[in-house]
């Protein structure tokens, strides 16, 4: 029947067409197409006479006479078509095929629709990036969501943590004094902080730069107002138990001095368990802070911005450091000067006021820390304006060594992470010029204290308090500087790593010059000066004081009429005392024979007064000057190793890399720092006192000039390794791929690259 009906439809074929478009058309024209339908034929009846609503054909141009002609030609192919396939072998399979199409897409818009429960797409991004507390979007706090209300927020919290740091160091110093304090306790006090920072870095480090940076930024509020909260915890209701000695330290021949301080008392396991404690908790706040907090800055700020925020984040601490000090030092137990000895001691428990003032102020830095936890939690984890300037630093041509290639967060990518760190020499040059830098910083606030105390002859507070201002300016100052310089000038890589070079040369020239600021050591009795050739050089008892069983347990100076130091008014020989007018005075003194005769108001003359003696020397505003300007250019140094940092390695590694660089800064910086410097004021001892308690006594005094070249050789040493590992850092740019131009700006490198 198939074959019959094909027969049919061959007969009844009209004549072959021409094979060209042209052809057809003149066909068209020249004959008359009034032929009759056929049976079979399936086109209907062409002819050139227009039907209703047709356009003549002398209307037509030649391109919609073609289109037409072509068109009859593909309707007629279809239904041929049609007439050959069945319907239900061409309908059917399509109805099956677009059904089956369908329910796949309805199943693929429920699994989406399941895994994403707050809504589409666009909601999503309007949640992502919007002020809120989960899913809750606050209107009113949107104008907050920028850089600019973060950095607010992060310098307070910056500042309160910077203030713990200064209430601590005051407290830990205050104990010190009070107490008799192993050296395995005060390793704990000094170094828990930097022990329990190393270890937790890289892991928040990490996992931190992979969520949400702000959230971990409210999580470390948090945690420095619960470490503040345990400093204050000793000082609650706290009693005085210290031993106390009835007697004045004058020359008595009948004086009992076999008497050794009371330790282990209970304030004094308190102190030491919860400032521990305290230590470890701030420790881990900080990593967050320092680490997330600096790269969330420099992700939503233009490169050449990045400077100055970051220059703000870290004065900030330095700044609150010594707010915290400011705060904390009239708290101090200042030093009588006068020795109160007796055979037996006792216990005093009544409270203390002044620890009240401790806990009060621990606490208030407790609540400005929480206060900030809301805010910082409502901070979206992309800020609005972000995306823009991430995609402005990736057109920027940048120094990147290793491929960046997301991965899911776990303990194996985390180890190939740091290897591949690790195998970046240019990075590991600047880990190491952080670590050298933050050896300075360590070293400075360790001796300059004690430096300034005996080479200037001043009170161990007024030391103190001029170490602060040159510290705490200084460093504040430098590190807001060397930010703002480098942003401003908008430095290459290459161009940091020459700021740095030249900085640190300035920093050790400065450096050099203090060696040269001293002063004539001062006369001291049994130190160096033999009590008018009746002692010996070294010993501090004399054939005029030995009958007065002084003892060296505790250092309480006075300066004789003839302008000598001795070590106590028993060591000088004086007899009686008297206060007038607030001062205390000593009396009759055996072994002071020379001098001015001075008189008091009631006629009797003084023999020696308490403190040291004024040696005349007028060199501290230079020796200020030279450290102020080393300590200032050496922090000009810290933001561009920074900023280097985070332009060598990928943006989704910058929080690992600061981490990192964090670890090998306490490996080699804040951790053997303090041990460094440590025995370096030891080993310039050259009087100790005799503890007959058998523990190590305290040292008196020091060799001024040996103390200072040890000190100026270590930091000149270190700026030496700075410029040199700065000036690696620069040579092995070759070998890697190079800026295109490395010292124009980016609006210039764009032009070049459009003429090329």
């Amino acid at each position: 029947m198939k074959q019959a009906l094909l027969e049919g439809r061959s007969e009844a074929k009209p004549p072959s067409a021409p094979k060209t478009l042209s052809a057809l058309v003149m066909q068209a024209r020249t004959m008359k197409l009034t032929a009759p339908a056929q049976e079979g034929w399936p086109m209907k009846k062409l002819s050139l006479v227009p039907q209703e609503g047709e356009p003549s054909p002398n209307a037509l141009s030649w391109d919609e006479r073609s289109i037409r002609t072509q068109s009859v030609i593909t309707t007629e192919e279809k239904a041929s078509d049609k007439a050959l396939n069945p319907l239900y072998l061409t309908v059917i399979p399509a109805v099956m095929m677009k059904f089956s199409r369908l329910q796949k897409k309805k199943q693929a818009e429920t699994e989406l629709a399941e895994s994403q429960p707050v809504g589409t797409e666009e909601k999503e991004q309007v949640i992502e990036d919007t002020c809120g507390l989960a899913c809750i979007v606050i209107p009113c706090c949107q104008q907050f969501n920028n850089v600019y209300s973060f950095l607010v927020l992060y310098c307070i919290l910056v500042l309160a943590q910077g203030t713990v740091f200064g209430l601590v160091d005051l407290s830990n110093a205050n104990f010190h004094k009070e107490y008799e304090v192993r050296t395995w306790e005060k390793m704990f006090l000094t170094l828990t902080y930097d022990v329990t920072s190393c270890l937790a870095a890289l892991f928040i480090a990490y996992y931190g730069g992979k969520g949400n940076r702000a959230r971990w930024i409210a999580c470390s509020s948090v945690l420095i107002g619960f470490g503040s909260f345990l400093f204050a915890v000793p000082y609650f209701n706290a009693k005085i138990h210290r031993s106390m000695l009835e007697k004045e330290d004058i020359c008595q021949e009948n004086k009992n001095i076999n008497f050794c301080p009371r330790s282990g008392t209970i304030f004094q396991i308190k102190y030491l368990v919860f400032f521990i404690l305290g230590q470890m908790v701030q420790g881990i706040a900080g990593m967050p802070l320092y680490i997330l907090g600096m790269t969330l800055l420099d992700d939503n700020v233009s490169t050449y911005s990045s400077g100055i925020y970051l220059g703000i984040g870290d004065a900030s601490e330095i700044l609150g450091y010594g707010l915290g000090v400011t705060v904390g030092a009239p708290h101090l137990k200042t030093n009588n000067n006068t020795l109160m000895q007796s055979s037996t001691y006792y216990e005093s428990d009544q409270p203390v006021k002044w620890y009240s003032a401790w806990w009060m102020e621990f606490l208030f830095v407790s609540a400005v820390a929480w206060s900030t936890f809301i805010p910082l939690l409502c901070f979206p984890p992309v800020m609005l304006g972000s995306e823009k300037i991430t995609a402005e630093k990736k057109k920027e041509n940048t120094l990147i060594y290793t491929k960046d290639k997301e991965s899911e967060a776990n303990i194996k990518d985390l180890f190939i992470s740091i290897w591949g760190l690790m195998k970046n020499p240019l990075f590991m040059c600047q880990t190491l010029c952080k670590s050298i830098e933050a050896l300075i910083i360590i070293g400075a606030s360790k001796f300059l204290p004690v430096y300034i105390e005996n080479q200037f002859i001043l009170t161990p507070r007024m030391a103190t308090m001029l170490t602060g201002v040159i510290l705490i300016p200084g460093g504040s100052i430098g590190h807001f500087l060397g930010g703002f310089i480098v942003s401003k000038l908008k430095l290459s890589c290459k161009g940091l790593l020459r700021f740095i070079m030249l900085t640190s040369a300035v920093s050790a020239a400065c450096l050099s010059l203090v060696i040269f600021v001293n002063c004539d050591p001062d006369k001291f009795a049994g130190i160096n000066e033999n009590y008018d050739g009746t002692g010996e050089v070294g010993n501090l008892i004399a054939p005029c004081n030995a009958h007065c069983r002084c003892s060296a347990m505790v250092y309480f100076s006075v300066c004789g009429r003839d302008d000598i130091e001795y070590f106590s008014p028993c060591f000088a020989g004086c007899k009686r005392s008297k206060v007038l007018n607030r001062e205390k005075a000593y009396y009759n003194c055996s072994c002071i024979k020379n001098g001015l005769l001075n008189s008091d108001i009631e006629g009797d003359f003084i023999d020696a007064l308490p403190g040291k003696c004024d040696t005349k020397c007028y060199k501290l505003p230079l020796f200020f000057a030279f450290i102020f300007s080393a300590i200032i250019f050496s922090c000009f140094s810290s933001i561009p190793l920074n900023l280097v940092i985070f332009r060598i390695v990928p943006s989704r590694l910058h929080s690992l890399a600061l981490g990192f660089s964090y670890v090998i800064v306490r490996l080699l910086g804040t951790i053997p720092g303090p041990l460094i410097f440590e025995w370096t004021i030891r080993s310039s001892c050259t009087f100790r006192d005799a503890n007959i308690c058998g523990r190590k006594g305290r040292c008196w005094i020091y060799n001024k000039m040996k103390m200072a070249s040890i000190w100026v050789g270590i930091c000149f040493s270190c700026k030496l390794y700075t410029i040199l590992l700065a000036g690696i850092g620069l040579h092995l740019m070759k070998r890697f791929k190079k800026e295109s131009i490395d010292d124009l700006p980016v609006t210039m490198k764009s032009k070049k690259k459009e003429k090329n």
